[in-house]
């Protein structure tokens, strides 16, 4: 058979003749033009090419037919019979495609006639011949006529000697149009659930008057009702801020083109209110069961619930698609949640034999500061505490040359070698500022406890740690270092920690809030005050964030090479490979948020030789998490970031010029 496949593909490579006579036409009249006498014995030789071509044609016509006629000779009658009245359409075709015999019930199914010598494409257009024969997929051989579906077989049959032709290709149609439209409509009937919450529902509540409280609740209903009476959709409300609607899959698609339009209708409900409404929807679909569908829009709401709310996630079995979530995360007035974690983690710690904190690769000031503020929570409850960290880097580097003086952080930071010898199964893992298993400094720690704490305050992707105790996750936060300073504030009456640890939490703060000027809330400043108090120095904090002069003048650099694009979106590059990249397209990203009328910016960067990094920056208007995860990035709305392997520097600019347009179609689109 290989040698079979190998003629196959040879012969399907081979033009027409008629293309070498047009050619050599054409070949002929040049040379006319500048030797006529040549020219003439070229007409004459073209056209005994021409004779013999046509005389080949027909001695192979008139083989193929004493072949016919052979084959019809030595069967009896009743195969004979059975052969030319197959129950189903039967064509004999060529490699290249021509059509050398035919039944009549294929005629049927391409109503029309004089098939002969003519190529199968031609009349069946959505027709391949070459990926039939090389495709083993079972669907690629459905091929649609008519409004009729056809599974094609086909047979490769050798043909006797003296024949032009070695092999030919026998193509069996059987038609599956009752299958088709069986599966098309066991499909379309595939129950879909969806859950929806309120995300803002006692905030928005809180600030609107008493007396038209109930208006703005019955007009969230009335509209979530008239959503699922358009796609007759079954839809409860089973708590004051929560809906279940189930409905048919056929309605999917068309609620997913119109990007779930239901979330800007609820936020543009105005009955007294006095901020917007969001509503965060989970929809799961394609489950083995009801319930396992239910499970994936639980697990889908939780995502959008993560990601910030206002917005929706469908689970279709193992892919998430998302929809919205361009409004920035409302900051929460109440600080119940942050006690009720803070009491939990400090039970997690007392019960467990040691504590080990972690935060991401290449860690930031945030990360570090978050996890010291941890380290110091396990150490006041008398733990043996450790803070997983693999080296140093020029964004921490000014925080880790001050702690590492210290004699007790010599050996409370450990490397991820060492940490795998100090975990026990009984260990409390408490994993900052990062929720992404693979991000994080030592992923295999992950495997070693049982005892899982995520403390995280990024939109939350589709990757994330399972099966932890307990999860702090806020997108509201400025930063991780303000979850963990509310919760070291609700562990103690007071916060006592060393003045070197309230630093590297303030300074966390001011990193993320790029020195409170971003997605700063009241509670950032109520945090930043409570580690003034605790003995941070503002000052000292500052010295933390100096660089070099090579890394402000490289930083400098990339933003005089910057160009715009959209008129408000800026885009450089940082072509040199050192330690400071990241930590110079990060601020070089920063400080081109500061020209007027730029609303973001990106900064490319190659990490080594295989890998380009992009640091993306937003004033709020424009959501660079959306735009990078398009990349297979992640972050913030107005700080995201991505990483991109085995690319060139301009294949990774083209694709994400191209995210950026995409963005503002579908925002055009909603």
């Amino acid at each position: 058979m290989k040698g079979i496949k190998n003629s196959k593909f040879i012969k399907m490579l081979v033009p027409d003749t008629r293309i070498y006579l047009i050619i050599l036409f054409v070949f002929i009249l040049i040379v006319s033009y500048y030797n006529s006498a040549i020219g003439v014995v070229g007409i004459f030789l073209l056209a005994y090419l021409i004779y013999y071509n046509l005389k080949i044609s027909n001695i192979r016509r008139e083989e193929w037919t004493r072949y016919i006629e052979g084959l019809s000779s030595d069967i009896d009658s009743a195969t004979k019979y059975a052969v030319l009245n197959l129950p189903i359409p039967l064509t004999i075709v060529e490699f290249d495609g021509t059509i050398t015999w035919y039944n009549p019930k294929f005629l049927d199914v391409v109503d029309s006639k004089d098939l002969l010598e003519k190529d199968i494409q031609d009349v069946i257009p959505n027709f391949d011949l070459r990926n039939i024969l090389q495709n083993e997929n079972e669907l690629s051989k459905i091929i649609e006529i008519n409004n009729r579906y056809f599974k094609v077989v086909y047979n490769i049959v050798k043909l006797p000697r003296g024949h032009t032709s070695n092999y030919i290709i026998m193509l069996y149609w059987i038609e599956v149009t009752k299958y088709e439209e069986l599966s098309k409509k066991y499909n379309e009937e595939q129950m879909v659930v969806g859950l929806i919450q309120v995300d803002n529902y006692d905030d928005v509540m809180q600030s609107t008057e008493e007396t038209k409280r109930p208006l703005v609740s019955a007009e969230i209903e009335h509209r979530l009702n008239l959503w699922a009476g358009k796609i007759n959709g079954f839809i409860r409300k089973y708590a004051k801020d929560k809906f279940i609607v189930v409905f048919h899959h056929k309605y999917l698609e068309k609620l997913e083109s119109k990007k779930f339009d239901i979330i800007d209708e609820v936020r543009e409900i105005n009955q007294g209110n006095n901020m917007p409404i969001t509503l965060s929807i989970g929809v799961g679909t394609y489950g083995e069961t009801p319930l396992q569908s239910c499970d994936f829009a639980n697990g889908a709401k939780d995502l959008a619930l993560g990601r910030g709310g206002d917005q929706v996630a469908v689970k279709k079995r193992d892919k998430i698609s998302f929809y919205g979530g361009k409004a920035k995360a409302v900051e929460k007035r109440t600080k119940v949640k942050a006690r009720v974690i803070s009491h939990a983690l400090r039970e997690l710690i007392e019960q467990s034999t040691n504590v080990i904190v972690m935060g991401h690769k290449i860690s930031d000031l945030d990360a570090v500061g978050a996890a010291l503020g941890i380290y110091r929570a396990a150490k006041n409850r008398g733990k043996d505490a450790y803070v997983v960290l693999n080296g140093s880097n020029p964004s921490i580097e000014g925080l880790f040359n001050r702690i590492y003086d210290i004699e007790e952080y010599k050996k409370a930071i450990i490397h991820c070698d060492e940490a795998k010898l100090r975990i026990e199964r009984t260990s409390l893992l408490v994993v900052v500022d990062t929720h992404r298993p693979n991000f994080t400094e030592c992923p295999d720690l992950l495997k070693l406890t049982d005892k899982i704490v995520v403390i995280d305050h990024h939109r939350r992707g589709t990757e994330f740690i399972e099966n932890t105790v307990l999860t702090y996750h806020e997108t509201y936060a400025s930063s991780t270092c303000e979850l963990v300073t509310e919760v070291l504030s609700y562990m103690d009456e007071k916060i006592n920690i060393p003045q070197i640890e309230a630093e590297a939490l303030l300074a966390g703060i001011a990193i993320d809030t790029k020195n409170f000027t971003f997605k700063t809330g009241v509670r950032t400043f109520e945090a930043a005050s409570l580690l003034r108090r605790a003995g941070a120095d503002t000052t000292s904090v500052k010295q933390l964030f100096e660089d070099d002069f090579n890394t402000i003048i490289a930083r400098a650099e990339v933003i005089k090479k910057s160009e715009i694009i959209y008129e408000t979106i800026a885009i450089s590059s940082l072509d040199e490979v050192s330690k400071a990249s990241q930590l110079i397209a990060a601020q070089a990203a920063d400080e081109l948020l500061c020209a007027r009328g730029i609303t973001a910016s990106f900064v490319l960067g190659r990490k080594d030789d295989t890998m380009i990094f992009i640091s993306g920056r937003s004033m709020g208007d424009i959501n660079v998490q959306v735009i990078l995860e398009k990349l297979g990035g992640g972050g913030h709305m107005t700080i995201a970031g991505a990483q991109i392997e085995d690319s060139t520097m301009e294949e990774v600019r083209e694709r994400l010029e191209k995210a950026i347009e995409e963005y503002f179609e579908e925002g055009e689109d909603e």
